[in-house]
């Protein structure tokens, strides 16, 4: 394959390093195999990005800024909601929220992912003020949904709660606020 210009060499990485996570995890990814996909010269990925863990970090601020617009669309509804959303974010994002808690993988320090991490983490904070006053209440409601996530990502859920992550979700987070 002959490199050729990219119109949105950025994107094109992403949505590249999107497609290798979904297939073999974060792990398995390497710039040569992004270039690649992405249809660019070896070099492509590395102007843009620097490293993998350039990639991964643009890759974790955009999970983040997705993930608080999905919160967000959800603020004004019973923060049980909220949660499903959360939940709905890890599955149909799957790569990225791979990445986003994963600080091995990706550059803490990144301003961009700061930004997108503190808007996310702020939406929670306040989602769960608005039914508990005590300040381990978002703690606690972030553990229970991001767990359920990982474990309805992993397979390890029985079957039945395995069909409608959103009911699931659902009935899960209203134990913890009825």
């Amino acid at each position: 394959m002959s490199p050729y210009h990219h119109g949105d060499l950025r994107r094109a990485v992403l949505d590249a390093a999107v497609a290798a996570i979904t297939e073999h995890g974060p792990a398995g990814i390497s710039l040569r195999d992004l270039a690649r996909r992405a249809g660019v010269s070896h070099a492509g990925p590395v102007h843009h990005f620097g490293d993998k863990a350039g990639v991964l970090t643009a890759l974790a601020a955009e999970g983040f800024d997705l993930l608080a617009d999905a919160l967000a669309a959800e603020s004004d509804r019973d923060f049980v909601e909220v949660g499903v959303a959360y939940v709905r974010f890890a599955i149909e994002h799957r790569a990225h929220f791979e990445v986003m808690f994963r600080p091995e993988l990706h550059r803490e320090d990144d301003a961009a992912l700061t930004a997108a991490r503190d808007r996310a983490g702020a939406l929670l904070t306040s989602g769960a003020a608005s039914v508990s006053d005590d300040a381990m209440a978002g703690v606690a409601a972030w553990s229970l949904m991001h767990g359920f996530a990982n474990l309805w990502l992993t397979g390890a859920l029985r079957a039945e709660l395995q069909e409608d992550p959103d009911t699931a979700a659902r009935a899960i987070a209203r134990i913890l606020f009825p």
